[in-house]
């Protein structure tokens, strides 16, 4: 990959990986809720999780979309219910003190399964992929995934410390209420672009 395709594709994985989506917001909650040595795990399943999609998306999974399309609406499906439990789940998180004993954030395998769901996910792979792997060449493949690879751990850090960052604010239940509540209806509010241009 030559540096030129290389500085495009590093601009193109920031550019997605640092705005608002499923993943970041629920880091957020996360670290907010749990705060960072708790959320680590999930912070590990995202950045690497996603990498690790990459790479079989890359090598060809997408025909399958292509042979059985109702496979895409199956998928598409699916990745709308589980996102709207993942938010019925932050809205009803448990105060700090609670979650101690009870509610913990999602594991390792969890967040690097819940890539394979994330509709965001879905269209950053294809994008870069049709992008930046067009011949489908492994080490191309090799090289997008290593480069979300770094610069996710830099997004997932950032976002689960935003959310430690305001945990101290949280301390009344009521704002840490109203906090989860507005984290749940934005990870909702998330799904719509990629839903919508579903529809176009």
């Amino acid at each position: 990959m030559t540096p030129d395709l290389l500085l495009a594709l590093a601009l193109f994985c920031a550019a997605t990986l640092f705005t608002p989506g499923p993943n970041n917001l629920m880091l957020m909650a996360s670290g907010a809720n749990f705060g960072l040595r708790r959320t680590l795990p999930h912070l590990i399943g995202v950045a690497f999780g996603f990498p690790m999609m990459i790479v079989p998306v890359g090598l060809g999974v997408m025909q399958v979309f292509d042979l059985w399309p109702l496979s895409y609406l199956a998928l598409r499906i699916v990745s709308v219910a589980y996102l709207l439990y993942l938010a019925w789940k932050i809205a009803h998180a448990a105060p700090p003190a609670e979650a101690e004993a009870g509610a913990s954030p999602l594991s390792f395998l969890q967040a690097a399964g819940f890539q394979w769901v994330n509709p965001k996910a879905w269209s950053m792979a294809l994008g870069a992929i049709t992008l930046y792997a067009a011949s489908r060449d492994i080490g191309a493949i090799l090289w997008v995934a290593g480069t979300f690879a770094a610069l996710g751990t830099v997004s997932a850090v950032t976002w689960t410390l935003l959310g430690t960052g305001v945990r101290r604010l949280l301390a009344r239940p009521s704002r840490l209420r109203a906090f989860n509540w507005t984290m749940a209806a934005l990870l909702v509010l998330s799904m719509a672009p990629v839903l919508l241009a579903g529809r176009a």
